[in-house]
């Protein structure tokens, strides 16, 4: 029965989940970016989301608390520094989880999880996205219309 289950145990007792889980969100911390199961990304998302939000305040005490966690300095230094300056007003949803084909070796189902302002690719994207136009056929027939018009007078006053 599942009764209780309130998280994925990854197959793993509490001490190898807990290294686990502070060794991918010190990857995800230093290199932006990691290929994993979606098991795991999933899990990894709650893991380190608050640490993220912990590190919005840069304290003392707010540091060792992600400390206690990552224990990683290099890691540390990253997410008070860039990272947190990056997410500073986003409320929340820090990372994004994309689902990717399954591995070839047992079938298991593989994602990619990122931090969503380090994404310079789909940043790029949706900053062109908001100045185009939308275009509609619609707005043809309105917008030859007045050309027509002025082509006509131009050439009835050329005679």
């Amino acid at each position: 029965m599942r009764h209780g289950k309130t998280f994925n145990h990854l197959g793993r007792n509490a001490s190898h989940r807990k290294a686990l889980l502070a060794n991918m969100a010190t990857s995800l911390i230093l290199h932006k970016r990691i290929t994993t199961t979606t098991a795991k990304a999933k899990e990894l998302r709650k893991y380190v989301e608050p640490l993220i939000s912990k590190a919005k305040d840069d304290s003392t005490h707010s540091r060792r608390v992600v400390f206690s966690y990552l224990k990683n300095k290099e890691s540390i230094k990253e997410l008070f520094g860039p990272v947190a300056g990056k997410v500073g007003d986003r409320p929340g949803g820090y990372t994004r989880v994309l689902k990717l084909m399954n591995r070839k070796g047992d079938n298991a189902e593989m994602a990619i999880i990122e931090l969503v302002d380090f994404n310079e690719n789909l940043l790029k994207d949706t900053s062109s996205k908001s100045g185009a136009t939308k275009r509609t056929r619609r707005g043809k027939s309105k917008a030859t219309a007045p050309k027509a018009e002025a082509t006509e007078t131009s050439t009835d006053s050329a005679e």
